[in-house]
């Protein structure tokens, strides 16, 4: 027997149980209309991943995919065509748990799992920026990471149970972040230091494998579904559900943070569905690719029956996101750079098709059937608006929150801040490529202004969204005012939020803000 893995588990057991107790009494204040929460959230995967037209209209990539149960949703509730997230995965799940921007929370690139370890690229033309490389921690006094309030922890205070499942990624191994217990979760399946797991496959015991050195991927908390042939989205889900009844049988609200590590990388087939694609005629890559999207909508078609079968279905809301823009570079098949398209570029890009995601929520009791929202929101709006629709107002966070209720417009869609600024920041050197919009890169969008900014050459683009979703036309130099417009606001923000930069090999001093260098 293995003493210090029973150890852990009869601690995380106690740890359980002690929860229960406290939040049974903590409960007791709550409403009993207070909403059930479902964060259903996928990694790395695109605006166009999936049979759902968010484009509007049917597109080529829309076709390759088979995801019934991302159209049952957005059938029964409202998606928003301008979602956005961060370029990569730790910035958009951390702004999701503080409700800040990348900008402002300064961890800015996704975090290795070995605490004090650069994730970035190696031989960068720059220094790295004093970004938080540890990402986020619920405890004040860690180096390199941001202290902030967590979301789990403000609705554990107010009586729900809270349950983590899936992909973490917030902090580094180490760090108090890395742990969903210190968050405020109650339940943690799965969820660690890591970005991607090192097998789906339960014949690989999802990256533990006996006899040798355990990868910091290697997905835990499995054990039980080791060889039995269990692909690990459906793991994850069996997990999910069984987490789930105890507080539907105690009527008590729950959260439930269901962060899949599909469809990351490394692409490997869930032989459910595989051969189907391979029929259709896509390559190796890309079949596996659309496995790992079917089996993800099979799994949250699988929650949806859950909460229709227990008859809470009226009293639950589910948010489905992803956490960046869809891959397209190698180990994708076909052509680089077409996955997103109509989009431009792909994940670690500031371009639309490294940013702009599918977003869905669905919930009986506050928004319509088959509603629309063209307006632009950004995933930090997730942490006030989850608090609105719990009816908490006057909660009290360390940090500053940037994000901003969506209940508004999930009442009346059509409601829209055309003055708004959404804001993303890449001091990062992500890879040594000339992928677009990746390395060095800042972009803000206003109504239907985007301006693209590259931090090393300074030059600024600009595009009319409204008309070029492919940002394909540069406008800089026939509206010029608007282009000095939006860099000295760029400049302004990152100031405020006193933003990293990357710093000059020879002084050692950052690069100038936007603005700043003219």
């Amino acid at each position: 027997m293995d003493i210090n893995l029973t150890s852990k588990h009869v601690y995380g057991r106690l740890l359980l149980i002690a929860s229960i107790l406290l939040l049974t009494i903590v409960s007791r204040a709550q409403s009993p209309n207070a909403p059930n929460i479902i964060v259903f959230i996928v990694d790395d995967m695109g605006w166009l991943d999936t049979s759902v037209p968010f484009a509007g209209s049917v597109t080529a990539n829309n076709k390759k995919y088979h995801t019934p149960n991302m159209e049952r949703l957005a059938k029964e509730g409202m998606i928003f065509t301008d979602a956005y997230a961060a370029p990569v995965c730790t910035p958009s799940r951390v702004s999701l748990m503080t409700g800040m921007n990348v900008a402002h929370h300064h961890v800015t690139n996704w975090t290795h799992p070995l605490k004090n370890t650069v994730a970035d690229a190696k031989n960068p033309p720059y220094d790295y920026a004093d970004w938080n490389i540890n990402g986020f921690s619920p405890i004040a006094g860690i180096e390199k990471t941001v202290h902030a309030t967590a979301l789990p922890q403000l609705l554990k205070a107010a009586g729900y149970f809270t349950i983590h499942v899936g992909k973490a990624h917030w902090g580094a191994q180490g760090t108090p972040g890395a742990n969903p217990y210190n968050l405020g979760f109650i339940v943690n399946v799965a969820g660690h230091a890591a970005g991607h797991p090192q097998s789906y496959l339960s014949e690989d015991n999802y990256g533990n494998i006996p006899g040798s050195k355990v990868a910091a991927q290697a997905v835990p908390d499995l054990e039980e579904y080791y060889q039995t042939g269990t692909f690990l989205t459906e793991a994850l889900t069996r997990e999910a559900l069984k987490s789930l009844e105890y507080p539907v049988a105690k009527k008590q609200p729950f959260f439930l943070h269901f962060a899949h590590y599909a469809v990351h990388t490394p692409l490997m087939a869930d032989v459910r569905y595989f051969q189907k694609y391979l029929d259709r005629g896509l390559d190796s890559a890309e079949a596996k690719y659309a496995s790992l999207i079917e089996g993800m909508d099979k799994s949250l078609g699988d929650v949806i029956d859950f909460i229709e079968q227990k008859g809470i279905k009226n009293n639950t809301v589910i948010f489905f996101l992803s956490d960046n823009g869809g891959l397209s570079l190698p180990p994708r098949g076909d052509k680089p750079l077409t996955h997103n398209a109509p989009l431009k570029a792909g994940k670690g890009s500031v371009y639309e098709g490294g940013i702009r995601i599918p977003f869905i929520v669905s919930y009986p009791k506050l928004v319509k059937k088959g509603q629309v929202s063209h307006t632009p929101i950004i995933i930090e709006d997730l942490f006030p608006t989850l608090l609105d629709i719990t009816g908490m107002k006057n909660y009290k966070t360390i940090q500053k929150i940037d994000g901003r209720s969506l209940v508004p417009q999930l009442k009346e869609p059509s409601l829209a801040d055309t003055s708004r600024i959404l804001l993303w920041h890449y001091p990062n050197y992500w890879r040594p490529s000339n992928f677009p919009g990746t390395n060095y890169h800042s972009a803000l969008r206003q109504h239907n202004w985007k301006l693209v900014y590259n931090q090393q050459t300074r030059n600024a683009e600009l595009y009319d969204l409204s008309t070029d979703i492919g940002e394909q036309k540069d406008l800089s130099t026939i509206y010029p005012h608007k282009t000095k417009e939006l860099v000295a606001l760029l400049g302004k923000l990152l100031k405020a939020y006193n933003a990293p930069m990357p710093k000059d090999k020879v002084s050692g001093k950052p690069l100038p803000y936007p603005a700043d260098a003219e």
